[in-house]
């Protein structure tokens, strides 16, 4: 079963390029029940993680990823699909942003992962990360919405391939912030 956890997480990860290449060799039925079953899989799997956040996302994701396959086979209609990134993206928008109204922060919960004695700055620090990924949840979103108007070269190449190199980027410049950010307070 994990390795159907971990296959189906690297698929949706490339669901773009999925729904891309199986709209354009099978069709959308096709493509609406292999990613059906994927997306029971996310729910499946989403039992197994640790933070119990994640787990409503692959709940949620999941069943309206499922939603979406059904809707794109009910009404013939390949546009279903390209919701898909902007519902995580408000998925994610949403967990983040509801968690800086509690007493710990996402960004702060992912640390103390692996830092369970944060110190005051830290705290803060996390807090602010955390504000800063809601603005990209927002613009990426924005964007991912907006592309889905588009043609699907253009929606598989932003939520394929750009999205994740802004996120990667956010997430290199965040390291190199918090490098120094922890230098300056220790």
């Amino acid at each position: 079963m994990k390795l159907l956890t971990i296959l189906s997480a690297i698929v949706l990860l490339a669901y773009p390029f999925a729904v891309y290449y199986g709209l354009n060799q099978w069709g959308v039925g096709t493509v609406a029940a292999v990613l059906g079953v994927l997306f029971i899989l996310r729910i499946i799997g989403g039992n197994k993680t640790r933070l119990r956040e994640l787990k409503y996302i692959a709940w949620v994701s999941g069943a309206m990823g499922l939603v979406l396959a059904l809707l794109a086979i009910t009404f013939k209609d390949t546009s279903w699909f390209t919701y898909y990134p902007v519902i995580v993206n408000m998925l994610m928008l949403t967990l983040f942003a509801c968690s800086l109204w509690q007493k710990e922060s996402m960004v702060e919960r992912f640390a103390r992962l692996q830092e369970p004695e944060l110190p005051d700055y830290a705290v803060s620090y996390t807090r602010s990360v955390t504000k800063v990924w809601c603005l990209f949840f927002v613009i990426n979103g924005s964007v991912s919405l907006l592309t889905s108007f588009l043609s699907l070269d253009i929606w598989t190449l932003y939520n394929g391939l750009i999205s994740y190199l802004l996120a990667g980027s956010l997430f290199a410049a965040e390291f190199l912030v918090r490098i120094y950010v922890k230098r300056k307070n220790e």
